[in-house]
């Protein structure tokens, strides 16, 4: 099937958010639309707003979705920062049969990793990478070489007793009241903690807190050079529709 163009949707703990694709270029050639994430976030709730989504962009193709939990072969096992109705839920079934279309599912950190890898601030890179998505969780993701480890959960390493993410993450900055300077010093705390099991060579930050980087990146000590994604909070929407083009064996 010669197609370029795939619909990607990203599914976040504040909103879903999805555009269409050009996925031999990784970029976006609509203006995305987002929807706020119901609550509570049970898989029929989000399954209505990606119906909708798809709807919006009149949409009958292939759609790509990235998740915030592990997916193994489009099947929900984590469900950290959605409800927990998702766990052993078949995620590419569910979500073709509400939109009537060809959807695949993959770990969003995932999602953003492929995309930032490919085209943004991860390309032609060899060695080790990791790319941290900074938003309502830490999601993680690391590629060797350029070959992916998937479904990484390193925003639930041990941290103060508790999930990491719950002390480091941007939605934490915001539910503490913490100015950036302060954050920075956790989400540093984090980076050095991940800098001493993994040694990357290079770590790019994602998510929402990715256009922020100019209020904590100085504050940050890790021996690997940290940057932005490229991509920044697009990375997902764009991994995604490459995911489900991989997926539906999709020509340039």
């Amino acid at each position: 099937m010669k197609l370029k163009k795939v619909l990607g949707i990203d599914i976040g703990g504040s909103g879903v958010k999805g555009a269409i694709v050009n996925t031999k270029k990784g970029e976006l050639i609509t203006e995305r639309y987002r929807i706020p994430t119901p609550q509570p976030a049970t898989p029929e709730a989000v399954a209505s707003v990606i119906n909708k989504i798809a709807q919006h962009f009149n949409w009958s193709g292939p759609i790509g979705v990235g998740f915030p939990g592990v997916i193994q072969h489009g099947i929900a096992r984590t469900a950290a920062n959605v409800d927990s109705s998702w766990i052993d839920k078949d995620l590419n079934k569910l979500f073709s049969t509400v939109t009537g279309c060809v959807v695949h599912v993959v770990n969003d950190a995932d999602a953003a990793g492929m995309a930032e890898m490919k085209f943004g601030a991860g390309k032609g890179d060899k060695g080790t990478v990791m790319l941290i998505t900074v938003g309502t969780g830490l999601g993680t993701v690391i590629f060797s070489n350029g070959k992916m480890v998937p479904n990484l959960e390193f925003g639930h390493l041990n941290m103060h007793g508790a999930d990491a993410e719950l002390y480091a993450s941007d939605a934490a900055r915001k539910r503490d009241k913490l100015d950036w300077q302060t954050w920075a010093g956790r989400f540093n705390e984090y980076l050095l903690y991940i800098e001493a099991l993994f040694w990357p060579d290079k770590i790019i930050i994602g998510g929402g807190a990715s256009k922020k980087g100019d209020y904590f990146f100085p504050h940050l000590t890790t021996k690997a050079p940290v940057v932005a994604a490229k991509l920044m909070n697009e990375a997902g929407i764009v991994g995604a529709a490459m995911v489900s083009k991989y997926y539906n064996k999709l020509e340039e």
